[in-house]
């Protein structure tokens, strides 16, 4: 399998996928192709669904780049929406939108998806950011990705950021997660031994013809063999920007810690699988109000606990990245509480789900 782990390193790069809303009704509106066009800087292009957009930067120096990129971008789409009567959001889940609603985009690779994964699929009404922070070798990209596998459910409960689905409050923080664990190859990757074992397994997974390639795996953290980076996927779409940008940062700085424990011959732990898939399950649930087990202890503590101390510990890489203002952002995320426990704060008020999304478009504004 071709690659391009060839550095430089720590370059990185953000995705984000946000709502395309009808300016009055704020509901979810088809409209995908009227806002594709080119852009200065990074990407406009569509998904799934035609009422989701996503824009991604280019691979970026670093975080300062990325994030003027992104808000070039967010400002970009808003102001083309708002010039169409139509406005935009960002949220892992739109609060009382129906999947029924939505068109599938006229591509071959999504109408094939439709095709294969049938209702999985048409119900995936949901929102997410990723970010790929490249590598400058192959084994040392599956180490990153494997010794990542453990940082998904806190990276999960700081960005936590769809409590509501189909006009219901679920009482999860992200909804979003459990949705998207429909398809199949998501969630908790599995574990390689090394490039070698990678390329063995994903070559036998299209040689049985399970999948076309790579790209078919949909895993929370994952290397990506053609653009020579660790993408993390495992993060709702965030409502502020400096979110989007703050938790960046932090995956560059994690992801630079675990690239120089390969260097000095560092092994990563090896932590049970169902342990990991279970943490992730509590993040979804309680987002940063629950608590976490601790691994690889037997003990569970609270999960800003261990969100502070994992944030600590990234400040001295992040320093070194050039990164240290913009993961100033996760800060506030973890003492005013994330996305998810910001919407309901607005929903308590009047239990109107269209203040909610009014809310969302306001705060999604740069």
């Amino acid at each position: 399998m071709e690659h391009q782990f060839n550095g430089p390193a720590y370059t990185i790069g953000i995705e984000e996928e946000l709502m395309i809303l009808d300016a009055g009704s704020l509901g979810l509106v088809n409209a995908i192709e009227s806002l594709l066009e080119d852009a200065p800087t990074g990407e406009i292009k569509p998904e799934l669904m035609e009422s989701v957009l996503e824009i991604s930067t280019e691979p970026c120096a670093n975080i300062t780049e990325a994030g003027q990129q992104l808000r070039a971008l967010r400002r970009q789409v808003i102001d083309t929406a708002g010039a169409r009567k139509m406005a935009i959001g960002s949220a892992g889940t739109h609060p009382f939108a129906m999947w029924e609603d939505q068109r599938i985009v006229a591509r071959p690779r999504y109408r094939d998806l439709i095709s294969a994964l049938r209702f999985v699929a048409r119900q995936e009404l949901i929102f997410g950011m990723h970010v790929h922070v490249a590598m400058d070798g192959p084994d040392k990209a599956i180490h990153v990705a494997n010794g990542m596998r453990v940082h998904m459910p806190v990276l999960l409960a700081l960005s936590a950021n769809s409590p509501f689905w189909r006009a219901d409050r679920t009482g999860l923080a992200s909804t979003r997660t459990p949705i998207f664990r429909a398809f199949p190859r998501v969630g908790m990757p599995p574990k390689y031994k090394s490039w070698e074992d990678y390329e063995r397994r994903i070559e036998f997974m299209i040689g049985t013809r399970v999948i076309d390639d790579y790209t078919y795996l949909w895993y929370d953290v994952r290397p990506h063999p053609n653009f020579g980076t660790v993408e993390i996927r495992v993060m709702d779409s965030q409502t502020r920007i400096e979110h989007t940008i703050g938790l960046a940062a932090l995956v560059q700085a994690m992801v630079r810690e675990l690239a120089v424990h390969f260097d000095e011959g560092t092994q990563l732990s090896n932590y049970p699988y169902e342990m990991l898939d279970e943490n992730k399950w509590l993040a979804a649930r309680h987002g940063l109000e629950g608590e976490l087990v601790d691994l690889p202890h037997a003990t569970r503590i609270p999960t800003r606990e261990l969100a502070r101390r994992l944030i600590d510990r990234m400040r001295e890489h992040a320093q070194d990245l050039g990164a240290s203002a913009e993961l100033d952002a996760v800060e506030d995320l973890l003492e005013r509480g994330n996305g998810a426990s910001r919407q309901v704060v607005v929903y308590e008020a009047n239990h109107d789900l269209r203040e909610v999304v009014a809310e969302i478009v306001a705060a999604t504004a740069v």
